[in-house]
C-alpha cells in the first residue's frame, strides 16, 4: 500500500495484513509487519495516512504486586494466562525519524499495556515499538496519593508482575522476503479469511480502525460477526473494540435548543446522526454496540469515536501544513465562515485511549476520544499559518475548496464538521498521561515540529563564495532550481523589502491608522518601526550615493532568512557576508533566543539561519580577467564587469580575503567547514559539472518534492526531447546514408567513365593493330574469293563451302602448281 497523503515524496509506506498477540508467562502479539524495519536505535515517527506493519512487542513490566483500580465503570481481574488482542489500522503509522528518549520513542505514549494479549492489523511500526516495549497493565496505576485516599474504598486490583510478561510480536510480512522488523520475534505468510478467523479466536482483544480506510468497515464488521458466532466456543472473554469518527455525530442536533453550545458526551451517542457520506460508519458502529449486547461476559464490544486526528503527519490537517510549508501563497484560506467547533485529538492520546480500553474494559460502550478543546476551524487555521506560513488566513467560499486538487471530499467534510464534545469517561475513568489534551494550538510548537521531523522537512543552508565572475549567481540559481531553495541575493532583498516596506505604509494611509496597526501586528510589523526604518533605509541610500551601509544591510538579510520561507525549505546566500565583521553580525545569537552554550573559543551563532554548507569558488584573476572580457556586450552593460570597474571589484574581494581577514575563517571557527572549488579545471562556461558536484556534497532534498502537475511537466518534457533526440538521431542516420548513397554512385560513376575510356582505347589499339592484315587480305585474298563466289554461283555445286575451299587452295596465288 502507499500513503495516499503524501503523493509529492511518493515514497512507499509500510503496507500490513493482519497480526495475533499471544501471552501466558509473556504477552504475545501477532501483527502484519512492515515491508521495511527500522534500524536498530533509529528514530521513528508516525504517519497518519498509511496503514502501518502488523507485528508482536515485548513490553519488561517492573515487579508490581498489586496496584489500585482507577476510579471509573470497569471490572477487571487478572486470571490465568490469556489469549492475544487483535488490533486493525490502530494507529496508522511509518517508520521515519521519532526519537527514543527514556526507553521508549518519543511520540508514543504508555499504549497497550495490562495483562491481556494483542492482536494487531494493519498497525504502524511506531505503535509496535511503543508495545513491544510497555509495561503489562500500565493504566491501572493510580497515583501514590490517589491510592492512600482511597485505599478503604477502592478494591485492589493485581496486576501481572512477572517481569517476564512482555509483548512478544509475530506476524505477517506485507512483502514475503523483505526484512524482518528487529522487534518482530517471528513472521508469517499472509492468512487467508477462514486462518484470519482462527487467529481471532485465539485473542482476547481485537481492535480495528475504521478511521483512515473505509474499505476495513467491511473486514470489521466480518470478524465481529464471525466471532459474535463463535461465543460459546469462546475460551475466555473477548473485548472488540473500534476506533470509528467523530463524523457519525455530524448532523446531531443539540440536546437542550435553548442551548445549543453544550457539548456532547457519551450519553447523548443514541441520538448522533451521521453525515451522508459517513453512514457506512455509523451502521458499523451500531452493529458492533448490538453485538455487544448478547453476551457482554463473553464478548464485549466498544466503539472510540475520535476526534480529528492530528501530530506526526497531522492526517486531516496536512493540506493547511503542506500549503502554509511551501509559502506559495500570502494568505491561506478559511472555508466558509470559519466558526465551527472541530474536536481533536493528538495521535498518541487516541493511542492512550486505546490502552485504557483495554486495560480498564468499561462497561460503557461507546467513547469519545477527544481532547479538552473548544477550537474553531479559523483559530485553528491562524495558528497553523502563524507558525508555518505566512500568518495571513482568507476567508473563502465553501465551494471554492473544490478548485484545489489536493483537498479531498473526505477531508473538506471533515474540516466544515461543526461539534462541541467533551468526553466523561476519559476524564472520569481513565488513566492517561495526555501528550496534548489542551489541543492542537496549544502544543502548536511540538506538533510543527513532530510534522516537520516526521516528513523530513528541514530546510537546507548553504553560503556560496568567491570572487566577482566566477560563477556564484548562476550556480546559486541552479541550486535553488535543483533544491526548491530561495535565492538570497543582495540587491533583490533590499528592493523587496523597501517595496514591503512600502506597501505597509501605503496600506496604513488607505485602510487608517487603527485598521493599519491590527494588520501589521498581525503580519509581525510594527508600523512605526517599519515607517523608521523605511526613512533610515532611504536617508542612507542618498548619502551613499545608491548604496547602503552594513547595518541596514545585514538588518535586510536577517529579517529574510528569519522569515517563514527561509526557515521552512532554506535558502542560498549568494556572495554575502562578504567580510568577517559582516559575518559575525548577521550570524552572531540573539540573547533573547538562544541558550547559553558552554564557555568555549567557538562563536555564538543563530542556529537557525546560520548556513551548514559552505562553497567557496576559486579561480586567478587571469583566469577572471579573460571570462569577462568574452563576455557579451549585452551582458556586461550596467553591470561592474565594465573594463573600469571589474578590476577594482576584484581588487576589492582579494582585499578583503587575506589568509587573516577572509569571511571563511567564521565558518571555520563555527566548524562548519568551507569546501573549496577550483573553477577553472572544469573548463565548463555554463558551471554544470560545478553543480553537479555540489548536489553530490549536498545530497537529496529535504522538502514535498514535485508536485504533480511539475512531474507532469517534467515528464512531457523528458519525452519532447528524447523524440527530438529520436528525430535527431534518425535525421542524421538518413543523412549518412543519403552521403553514403552519393558517394556510392559518384564512385560507381567515375568507374564506368574509366570502363569507357579503356574500352576504347582497346578499340583503337585493335583497330591499329588490325591494319596490315587487312592490306594483306585486300591484295592476295580479297580477289580469288571473288571469283570463287562468283564461280560457285555459276556452277552451283551441291557442297558450295566445300568447293570454294577448293577453290580457293586451287587458284590461290601463293601456290606454285606447275613446280610441284
Amino acid at each position: 500500500m502507499r500513503c495516499s497523503a503524501n503523493p509529492e515524496v511518493g515514497q512507499p509506506c509500510h503496507s500490513t495484513v493482519s497480526g495475533l498477540l499471544k501471552m501466558s508467562e509473556k504477552a504475545f502479539l501477532f501483527l502484519s509487519l512492515g515491508a521495511a524495519a527500522p534500524v536498530a536505535g533509529a528514530a521513528l515517527s508516525p504517519c497518519l495516512h498509511c496503514p502501518g506493519p502488523s507485528v508482536g512487542v515485548t513490553a519488561q513490566p517492573p515487579p508490581v504486586a498489586r496496584q489500585r483500580a482507577p476510579r471509573g465503570p470497569r471490572r477487571w481481574r487478572r486470571g490465568p494466562a490469556q489469549p492475544p488482542f487483535f488490533l486493525n489500522h490502530s494507529t496508522p503509522y511509518c517508520a521515519r525519524g521519532a526519537e527514543v528518549t527514556a526507553g521508549r520513542p518519543a511520540l508514543l505514549p504508555a499504549a497497550f499495556s495490562g495483562s491481556i494479549d494483542i492482536c494487531i492489523q494493519i498497525v504502524c511500526l511506531v505503535y509496535l515499538q511503543y508495545l513491544s516495549s510497555c509495561v503489562v497493565g500500565a493504566t491501572l496505576a493510580k497515583e501514590e496519593e490517589e491510592e492512600e485516599e482511597d485505599e478503604e474504598e477502592e478494591e485492589a486490583v493485581e496486576v501481572p508482575s512477572n517481569p517476564e510478561e512482555v509483548y512478544e510480536i509475530v506476524g505477517t510480512l506485507s512483502k514475503p522476503g523483505s526484512t524482518k522488523p528487529r522487534f518482530a520475534q517471528e513472521t508469517y505468510a499472509v492468512s487467508p479469511g477462514d486462518e484470519l478467523l482462527n487467529h481471532l479466536l485465539a485473542c482476547e482483544v481485537i481492535l480495528y480502525n475504521i478511521t483512515e480506510d473505509a474499505d476495513q468497515i467491511e473486514e470489521a464488521t466480518w470478524a465481529a460477526s464471525a466471532l459474535h458466532k463463535e461465543i460459546e466456543n469462546f475460551a475466555r472473554p473477548k473485548l472488540f473494540i473500534l476506533i470509528s469518527t467523530i463524523m457519525t455525530w455530524a448532523n446531531t442536533k443539540p440536546s437542550d435548543p435553548e442551548n445549543p453550545e453544550a457539548p456532547f458526551t457519551e450519553e447523548d451517542y443514541r441520538k448522533r446522526k451521521a453525515h451522508p457520506n459517513f453512514m457506512d460508519h455509523i451502521n458499523a458502529e451500531k452493529l458492533i454496540v448490538k453485538l455487544g449486547k448478547t453476551n457482554p461476559n463473553k464478548f464485549s464490544t466498544c466503539v472510540a469515536a475520535s476526534g480529528h486526528q492530528y501530530g506526526a503527519e497531522e492526517g486531516v490537517f496536512h493540506y493547511l501544513f503542506k500549503m502554509c510549508w511551501l509559502s506559495e501563497t500570502p494568505e491561506i484560506p478559511v472555508f466558509g465562515d470559519g466558526k465551527n467547533f472541530i474536536p481533536t485529538i493528538h495521535i498518541l492520546d487516541l493511542a492512550a485511549v486505546l490502552q485504557n480500553v483495554a486495560d480498564h474494559r468499561p462497561e460503557v460502550q461507546y467513547i469519545l476520544a477527544v481532547d479538552t478543546s473548544k477550537h474553531t476551524l479559523e483559530e485553528l487555521i491562524k495558528c497553523i499559518s502563524k507558525n508555518v506560513g505566512p500568518g495571513n488566513i482568507q476567508k473563502i467560499p465553501k465551494e471554492d475548496a473544490f478548485l484545489s486538487k489536493d483537498l479531498t471530499q473526505l477531508h473538506l467534510d471533515m474540516l466544515l464538521v461543526n461539534l462541541q464534545m467533551e468526553s466523561n469517561v476519559l476524564k472520569d475513568a481513565f488513566n492517561i498521561n495526555w501528550v496534548a489534551e489542551a489541543g492542537l494550538i496549544e502544543n502548536i510548537e511540538q506538533v510543527v515540529k513532530e510534522y516537520k521531523q516526521s516528513r523530513g522537512l528541514q530546510p537546507l543552508k548553504i553560503y556560496i563564495h568567491g570572487p566577482p565572475a566566477v560563477g556564484k549567481s548562476t550556480i546559486a540559481q541552479e541550486l535553488c532550481k535543483h533544491y526548491r531553495l530561495h535565492y538570497i541575493k543582495i540587491d533583490d532583498v533590499i528592493s523587496e523589502k523597501i517595496a514591503h516596506l512600502e506597501k505597509i505604509v501605503a496600506k496604513e494611509q488607505d485602510t487608517g491608522v487603527e485598521e493599519g496597526e491590527d494588520e501589521a501586528e498581525e503580519q509581525g510589523e510594527n508600523i512605526e518601526a517599519a515607517l523608521e526604518l523605511l526613512d533610515g533605509i532611504k536617508e542612507n541610500m542618498e548619502l551613499n550615493q545608491g548604496r547602503l551601509d552594513d547595518q541596514f544591510i545585514v538588518t535586510i538579510v536577517k529579517d529574510k532568512l528569519k522569515s517563514m520561507p527561509c526557515k521552512n525549505q532554506g535558502y542560498v546566500l549568494d556572495g554575502f557576508p562578504e567580510t568577517y565583521s559582516q559575518a559575525m553580525e548577521l550570524f552572531s545569537a540573539e540573547d533573547d533566543d538562544e541558550e547559553e552554550e558552554i564557555k568555549s573559543k567557538i562563536p555564538r551563532c543563530h542556529k537557525i539561519i546560520t548556513p551548514e554548507f559552505v562553497f567557496s569558488l576559486t579561480a586567478s584573476d587571469e583566469f577572471l580577467i579573460n571570462r569577462v572580457t568574452n563576455l557579451p556586450e549585452s551582458v556586461v552593460a550596467g553591470t561592474h564587469y565594465t573594463q573600469d570597474r571589474f578590476p577594482q571589484a576584484l581588487k576589492l574581494f582579494r582585499d578583503s580575503n587575506t589568509e587573516d581577514t577572509t569571511v571563511l575563517n567564521y565558518f571555520d571557527e563555527l566548524e562548519i567547514h568551507p569546501q573549496f572549488i577550483d573553477v577553472p579545471i572544469y573548463e565548463d562556461p555554463e558551471n554544470r559539472f560545478i553543480v553537479q558536484k555540489i548536489i553530490k556534497e549536498i545530497g537529496e532534498p529535504r522538502n514535498y518534492g514535485l508536485t504533480d502537475e511539475e512531474k507532469e511537466i517534467l515528464e512531457r518534457k523528458a519525452a519532447e526531447e528524447r523524440l527530438a533526440k529520436e528525430a535527431q538521431e534518425k535525421a542524421e542516420q538518413e543523412r549518412k546514408e543519403a552521403e553514403e548513397h552519393a558517394e556510392r554512385m559518384a564512385r560507381l560513376e567515375e568507374w564506368n567513365k574509366q570502363l569507357e575510356e579503356v574500352k576504347r582505347q582497346e578499340q583503337e589499339l585493335l583497330e591499329a593493330q588490325s591494319i596490315p592484315l587487312r592490306n594483306y587480305l585486300m591484295k592476295n585474298v580479297m580477289p580469288t574469293l571473288m571469283q570463287g563466289i562468283n564461280e560457285c554461283c555459276r556452277i552451283r555445286p551441291e557442297d558450295p563451302v566445300n568447293f570454294l575451299a577448293e577453290y580457293l587452295f586451287k587458284n590461290s596465288p601463293d601456290i606454285d602448281w606447275n613446280n610441284r
